[in-house]
């Protein structure tokens, strides 16, 4: 039986290590986490993929295990995507949190966010940073991190100049190209769709 212990990460990690184990045909798997929240995602993405669940909570230690009949697996993601996915779409980052005023949380999700869209297969074809949202492409960041992956896959990523040289940061860009108003307008007003977060 495969094993993975995602005690104390956070969200989507837990369903993506899962995930891992998922994709390279797993077909026994123990999961042990820590909070009820991963373990309802991991579960339904477990069931979601044909797995039957078991599950055990004790001590502050959520076991899941699922397993997978003889029968070949039922390949579905945690949340499907359109066939045409996001290439025709701009994300507009204006900030390096997500949310309102717990920015800890905000800047936990932001972190989540882009590892998650990171792995997707149809991540947008663009990606606009401005005001608070440059900081994501700071040198030495997970949020770098994730945005250097996108940009391997080929998502071009938009660092407001402007909005750098506001904040001082303009040389401690890491991924990304210097941008203006002008191109960063032209991409939103010519993309299909403008997703804003």
């Amino acid at each position: 039986m495969a094993k993975v212990d995602a005690r104390g990460r956070n969200c989507p990690q837990p369903v993506m290590m899962t995930k891992t184990l998922v994709d390279s045909g797993e077909r026994e798997i123990e999961i042990l986490l820590d909070n009820a929240v991963s373990a309802s995602n991991v579960r339904r993405f477990l069931e979601k993929s044909g797995y039957a669940v078991s599950i055990i909570d004790e001590e502050g230690t959520i076991t899941l295990e699922g397993s997978i009949s003889g029968r070949e697996r039922i390949a579905a993601p945690v949340s499907p995507v359109p066939e045409r996915g996001l290439q025709d779409a701009v994300l507009l980052l204006t900030g390096d949190t997500i949310g309102g005023e717990d920015t800890d949380l905000g800047e936990v999700l932001m972190k989540g966010f882009l590892g998650t869209l990171s792995r997707t297969d149809c991540p947008p074809a663009n990606i606009a940073l401005m005001n608070e949202g440059v900081k994501l492409a700071l040198k030495n960041t997970s949020t770098c991190d994730h945005l250097t992956a996108l940009s391997k896959k080929g998502v071009s990523i938009l660092v407001c100049g402007t909005c750098t040289s506001h904040f001082g940061i303009t040389q401690e860009v890491g991924i990304g190209v210097i941008s203006n108003l002008s191109e960063i307008a032209r991409v939103l007003l010519s993309s299909a769709k403008t997703i804003t977060l």
